[in-house]
């Protein structure tokens, strides 16, 4: 659950500030989804570690997240 996982709000925390500073990161669509609220939508995705990000299906990245493995999330994404 994102509300009280440390890493996921890690990771929200460097979403934010990543799209603060680049404003074409705003452009990139984000859902996030809580595996605890969500579990139906969670279960679609391969995944052990959280946060996991997905672009285009495809999983790339996988566990704890620092504000440059997120940049990295959406340079994929907009590649």
């Amino acid at each position: 659950m994102f509300e009280s996982c440390p890493h996921c709000k890690l990771a929200r925390k460097c979403l934010d500030e990543l799209k603060a500073e680049h404003p074409e990161y705003a452009a990139v669509p984000f859902e996030m989804v809580d595996e605890k609220k969500q579990p139906d939508v969670a279960a679609k995705y391969d995944y052990y570690y959280v946060p996991t990000f997905f672009v285009d299906g495809e999983k790339v990245h996988e566990g704890h997240a620092e504000k440059a493995d997120v940049e990295k999330v959406f340079k994929t994404a907009l590649a």
